[in-house]
C-alpha cells in the first residue's frame, strides 16, 4: 500500500502561481510513476502530468504545457506541480497518483484525497 497526501492548494488571482506537493509513504513509493490529475466541477477527471521513478516526464495534457512543471524528490518521497500563470480553467480539485503511468487513469493503482485549487478572473 501506497499513501498519498496533497498540499498546497487554494484560491488565487489569475496570472499567480502555486506549487503542490503529495507526500507519498508505504510500500516503496519511489518506484511508482506519479501522476497529476485534476476533476473541474461538472467535468471527467483529466491527466494533468506524470513523471517516471527515474525523473523522466511522460507527459503534460496540451492545455497546462509551458505553465505547470512535475518534478520529484526520491529522497523526500515527494512529487512537486509547480503551476504558473494559472487561469480560471485551472479551477479543479487536483489529486496525486501512483502507478504504472499514462494518461489514463486506470494505470494508476493509489490515489491522494485531493486539494482544491480556485482561480478567481
Amino acid at each position: 500500500q501506497v499513501q498519498l497526501v496533497e498540499s498546497g492548494g487554494g484560491l488565487v488571482q489569475a496570472g499567480d502561481s502555486l506549487r503542490l506537493s503529495c507526500a507519498a509513504s508505504g510500500r516503496s513509493p519511489r518506484t511508482y510513476t506519479m501522476g497529476w490529475f485534476r476533476r473541474a466541477p461538472g467535468k471527467e477527471r483529466e491527466f494533468v502530468a506524470a513523471i517516471t521513478w527515474t525523473g523522466v516526464i511522460t507527459g503534460y495534457t496540451d492545455s497546462v504545457k509551458g505553465r505547470f512543471a512535475i518534478a520529484r524528490d526520491n529522497a523526500k518521497n515527494t512529487v512537486f506541480l509547480q503551476m504558473n500563470s494559472l487561469a480560471p480553467e485551472d479551477t479543479a480539485v487536483y489529486y496525486c497518483a501512483a502507478g504504472t503511468g499514462g494518461r489514463n487513469s486506470n494505470g494508476y493503482y493509489y490515489w491522494g484525497q485531493g486539494t482544491q485549487v480556485t482561480v478567481s478572473s
